[in-house]
């Protein structure tokens, strides 16, 4: 069965959150990422290809937190995070901290394909970038006005503040109706292989070159053909220290969970108790799928060769 996931973020995400032109911007923005990536999957195409194509087509979308959408750090630039990996050989590309990529996912698989190394980080993932011709983009094609509306708020001060929530905010500074994601894809194509993958622009005012798990293989991207492909999204700190996307895969192989058992004992329990909010999206190489999180709602869908068909925001 082929299939394919994606995520555009978790967190605070209610019906009392989100107005009617809000939920049609979002479900527009998934359907078309479905769209890009199951077109790929449905003609024979890999499922590396299709995580990436579902993902370009959330980096262009300025609704997302991530490529063009991405928010604005500390010193009041957009710094991408990103990962991709594949199921079949285990083999992955991940970078931190680069500037002026216009689809950072394509210079994670990049890496992953011609660089040698697994990771890159910051000018010199800039350089590598430029020397296999992948397309970059002015400052201005990444200024966001409710993005950068949203750093004004809090420039001034030592908050982060989280990509799809801000409870840490307290008094006038607090705005709840920021709820932009991280996104992802997950996908099993017709020869059983899985790939994952994840970008982000991270968080609000983040400061010291901060990274989150986006990019990091095995917290919040992971695929084995063995077991499964997830990517997460929410505070990443906490998906860091759970190495979350991994936890998942082990349950799965040491203790033989389904993809289900193992998403639910790591995002609702293990998690939980951490004080981590968030959650991830999982396939295996049958075309099993999940969506998993704690927090009141994921931007999330699905397609798959069964018919299913699914955009949803809520829990």
């Amino acid at each position: 069965m082929i299939t394919l996931v994606i995520h555009g973020g978790a967190g605070n995400i209610t019906p009392a959150m989100m107005n009617k032109e809000q939920e049609a911007q979002y479900t527009i923005g998934l359907k078309e990422a479905l769209d890009k990536g199951y077109d790929i999957l449905k003609s024979g195409g890999a499922s590396l290809d299709a995580v990436e194509a579902a993902i370009i087509s959330m980096e262009n979308n300025p609704i997302f937190n991530a490529g063009r959408g991405s928010v604005f750090t500390k010193k009041g630039l957009n710094e991408m995070d990103e990962a991709i990996m594949n199921g079949f050989d285990l083999g992955a590309g991940a970078v931190a901290g680069v500037r002026n990529v216009k689809n950072p996912i394509k210079l994670a698989k990049e890496i992953m394909l011609h660089s040698g190394h697994v990771f890159l980080s910051g000018g010199g993932a800039g350089e590598f970038a430029l020397s296999r011709g992948i397309e970059m983009a002015h400052d201005d094609y990444f200024f966001n006005k409710a993005r950068y509306d949203q750093w004004v708020k809090i420039r001034d001060s030592n908050f982060t503040q989280l990509d799809h929530e801000d409870d840490n905010l307290k008094g006038p500074e607090k705005d709840p109706e920021y709820k932009f994601g991280t996104v992802g894809a997950v996908a099993c194509d017709e020869k059983g292989n899985i790939a994952a993958g994840t970008s982000t622009g991270g968080m609000t005012n983040k400061r010291f070159g901060r990274i989150g798990d986006s990019p990091v293989i095995g917290a919040g991207t992971y695929a084995n053909n063995n077991t499964c492909a997830i990517s997460c999204t929410g505070h990443g700190e906490f998906f860091l220290r759970a190495v979350v996307a991994y936890d998942v895969s082990c349950l799965m192989e040491y203790r033989g969970l389904s993809l289900t058992d193992a998403c639910n004992t790591v995002i609702k329990d293990k998690l939980v108790k951490l004080g981590g909010e968030g959650g991830l999206i999982a396939v295996d190489a049958k075309g099993n799928y999940d969506f998993c999180f704690n927090s009141a709602g994921m931007y999330r869908g699905v397609r798959n060769s069964e018919g299913k068909e699914l955009v949803a925001f809520y829990g």
